[in-house]
């Protein structure tokens, strides 16, 4: 795919210059106009700083808005008609992708917004960054994100208003959190952690039964469930920490004990050698 600055009306980007604690510090900014577009495929890679991602306004199909270390890295806003696919963010000029220098970086931060009127199928590669990630009022079709050493905050504020099949989660020496997944209409959600620490809120609307399958090296995991979801979790290895509190043993398949009157269902898998898991029951 090739890279393009776009100076017409649909889209438009810009790069300025600033001085910052005798380094340099460059700002830029990108958008491209809503024309009725009926999805959109958006990966964003972000190295190291700060991001902030969320709705944008209804007349743009994305934006964003980046101050980086020029030094050290690029910005990135590349657009494929073909795909209609945008790749937004601030990736390394260093070797192994997202990796940064242990050199002292500038304070980075980035705004990327997106319509919420077109279907969004999103990826996010976040490395050393502090995000909140807001997808409560887009339309979310599938999310994947991925964490290095980071502290992420993903928020479903309010319900999607269209089916999301898949919703995957890795996260490595990180601090996770991801509130309202009952929000989210995501019918598979699947994690995959590290050494961090994780907590995966299933409150909201809960159109739907949804399933969860996590992966845990060594980190902790908590799921905060509502207690009017009827919960199935099935443990395939040895847990270190788990006091299955609300449940109802039956070999290594818990059941909730409204599992058999509940309206909602959440079927769990976990799988573990050492991390701990914990389930919070909420109104």
């Amino acid at each position: 795919m090739r890279w393009v600055t776009l100076l017409v009306p649909v889209a438009l980007a810009a790069a300025v210059t600033t001085p910052a604690n005798g380094q340099a510090l460059q700002t830029y900014s990108a958008t491209r106009q809503f024309h009725g577009e009926a999805s959109l495929v958006a990966d964003v890679e972000f190295g190291a700083g700060t991001l902030r991602l969320g709705p944008g306004p209804a007349g743009s199909l994305y934006r964003m808005q980046a101050s980086y270390d020029r030094n050290r890295f690029d910005a990135v806003s590349r657009w494929d008609g073909a795909r209609g696919a945008v790749t937004l963010g601030l990736r390394s000029r260093g070797e192994g992708g997202i990796r940064v220098s242990a050199n002292k970086e500038l304070a980075q931060s980035a705004d990327i917004r997106f319509s919420p009127q077109a279907d969004l199928d999103l990826t996010l590669q976040l490395g050393a960054a502090q995000s909140v990630i807001e997808l409560g009022g887009l339309r979310l079709a599938q999310l994947s994100l991925e964490t290095g050493a980071s502290q992420t905050d993903v928020r479903f504020s309010q319900p999607n208003p269209v089916k999301c099949t898949r919703a995957a989660f890795s996260a490595g020496a990180a601090a996770l959190s991801v509130r309202g997944l009952g929000n989210s209409r995501c019918e598979e959600i699947r994690f995959e952690g590290g050494v961090g620490s994780v907590m995966l809120d299933f409150s909201g609307a809960w159109p739907a039964n949804a399933r969860f399958e996590a992966s845990i090296a060594v980190g902790g995991l908590t799921l905060r469930v509502p207690k009017k979801v009827g919960v199935r979790l099935e443990l395939d290895q040895f847990v270190a920490s788990f006091q299955p509190v609300g449940f109802v043993r039956q070999g290594r398949t818990f059941l909730s004990e409204n599992y058999a009157t509940a309206e909602r269902h959440l079927d769990v898998k976990v799988s573990t050698s050492f991390g701990g898991l914990a389930v919070e029951w909420i109104d």
